[in-house]
């Protein structure tokens, strides 16, 4: 069965528990899902009796990328 990211959301809300990471913030949701409506029942859903921790400072991930572009590759010396 292949659930769309808004019936994935009806089906555990408030029923499960649900961690969901992403680099968009709430007013970009629209990206996502297809309509205004939807989008709305969906931020809701995630929101109502949610912990949101924002994070802030150095990506860990950019960091490596960084690190990995710097040296010199093995098969080009």
């Amino acid at each position: 069965m292949c659930w769309s990211p808004f019936t994935f959301l009806a089906e555990c809300y408030e029923r499960k528990s649900v961690l969901i990471t992403s680099n968009l913030v709430f007013s970009e949701s629209d990206k996502i899902f297809q309509d205004p409506m939807t989008t709305a029942c969906a931020v809701d859903r995630l929101v109502h009796h949610a912990v949101i921790p924002e994070l802030s400072g150095p990506s860990y991930c950019a960091e490596a990328a960084k690190t990995r572009s710097a040296k010199p590759d093995k098969e080009t010396l």
